[in-house]
């Protein structure tokens, strides 16, 4: 078997952190089965030396290596890209052509970005994983191909999984052997090594002298988040390389290069897109509103709970306008009281609030915790940010924990 420092050596992989050990550990330990690998962690880890490591001590070696993006491939020719289609298939189909699965036969094929694989395409890849069998676009005929598929993504699937946007049954055959590459903020230690590995790569390539790192923009380097990872960390070395004259590296050169104020980049990156995972600014908006009303539904609530404990009517009276004027529903409700000449309220059995006429007719039923008029609320909310603000919208923006061109679309909206 050979060692983790032969495997290093053989593909230029850089460090000596425990993770980065490990994960080229697994590889070696799989290599020789034909089990499927998932590869997961952030962009720029390195995940497609994984793949490569496998097939190269695999008893395939010698046989086809394909990697696919997934992500790269438009969603209506995946199919013919990954299957092959026959002449006629489809418009532009002039001639036959062999898929990659087919091409890969006997040997291994990496797919990169398995999260952006459409539904359909899931089923006929979970059919491959399960019986070898495909078939090509246009074609009635069954094909068969003994090929070793191994994974990689950067998002969170079970993520997906939820949201419907991939198989939880093609997880589970794909994630049979899970490899976690780490992220370089992870790898501390390893930062100087890969930027002395990368800058002597471009001192040779570009003919250029030797550059300088002092201790203090080392020190910065290895506590910058590196959102980007190392393929971030191999282009801001490069840019270095090039474009300083003074070949000492100081902290102040350091800091044009990468952001000042790393202080939101300390925070952990999440790998799900979460996102995937989007909000939209207003729902945002209405959350924060939700919760500043909180205070008020509880003192409705208690009200409604001591009612219905006695099982006596709801009547408007000096004791309960206070509540109800505070709160923006009841107080629109009450001021139609003249239209619609509302006297009283019982508490139903949904410990919904249910209105009666003079003929004791129910006008309309209301659950408190549904109706809620959010506009009133909206707009006192964004009054106060911008008074706290001194009128300064990017900051009352960020208060608001809404995006600055929200709020200016808000403002127009209420004539602020």
């Amino acid at each position: 078997m050979y060692s983790v420092q032969y495997i290093k050596q053989k593909f230029r992989i850089i460090g000596n952190s425990l993770a980065i050990n490990r994960a080229i550990e697994k590889a070696i330990q799989v290599a020789s089965t034909d089990i499927s690998v998932l590869v997961s962690g952030e962009s720029g880890v390195g995940k497609e030396f994984i793949p490569k490591i496998i097939h190269f001590l695999s008893s395939r070696k010698h046989n086809n290596y394909i990697a696919v993006n997934c992500g790269a491939i438009p969603e209506g020719t995946i199919d013919s890209e990954l299957f092959g289609h026959e002449k006629g298939a489809f418009t532009g189909a002039v001639s036959t052509r062999r898929g990659y699965f087919e091409v890969a036969n006997g040997g291994t094929i990496f797919l990169d970005e398995i999260a952006e694989l459409p539904l359909s395409t899931q089923v006929k890849l979970l059919r491959i994983l399960e019986t070898g069998e495909f078939i090509k676009v246009g074609s009635s005929n069954i094909q068969k191909t003994s090929l070793r598929i191994i994974a990689a993504t950067n998002k969170d699937l079970l993520y997906s999984i939820k949201k419907n946007k991939f198989r939880e049954d093609l997880f589970y055959r794909l994630n049979t052997v899970q490899i976690e590459m780490p992220a370089l903020r992870e790898r501390k230690h390893d930062i100087e090594l890969l930027f002395n590995k990368f800058s002597n790569d471009f001192i040779t390539k570009y003919h250029i002298p030797s550059i300088q790192m002092t201790a203090e923009s080392i020190n910065y380097m290895k506590n910058y988040h590196w959102p980007g990872n190392v393929r971030q960390l191999r282009n801001f070395t490069e840019n270095i390389c090039i474009l300083e004259i003074n070949r000492v590296i100081t902290l102040d050169k350091i800091r044009e290069y990468l952001p000042h104020n790393n202080k939101e980049l300390s925070l952990p990156v999440l790998v799900s897109n979460a996102s995937k995972k989007s909000i939209s600014d207003e729902i945002d908006v209405f959350y924060k509103i939700l919760f500043d009303m909180r205070k008020d539904i509880n003192e409705l609530k208690n009200l409604i709970l001591e009612i219905v404990k006695n099982n006596v009517n709801l009547v408007i009276e000096k004791n309960t306008h206070n509540i109800i004027r505070n709160n923006t529903f009841l107080s629109s409700y009450i001021n139609n009281k003249e239209d619609k000449k509302i006297k009283k309220y019982n508490i139903s059995d949904d410990n919904s609030l249910v209105s009666y006429n003079e003929n004791n007719d129910i006008l309309k039923n209301n659950p408190l915790s549904e109706s809620l008029y959010l506009h009133n609320k909206e707009l006192e909310c964004i009054q106060k940010a911008l008074k706290k603000c001194k009128g300064k919208r990017k900051i009352a923006a960020k208060e608001l924990g809404i995006s600055e061109r929200t709020l200016y679309r808000k403002i127009k909206q209420y004539n602020l």
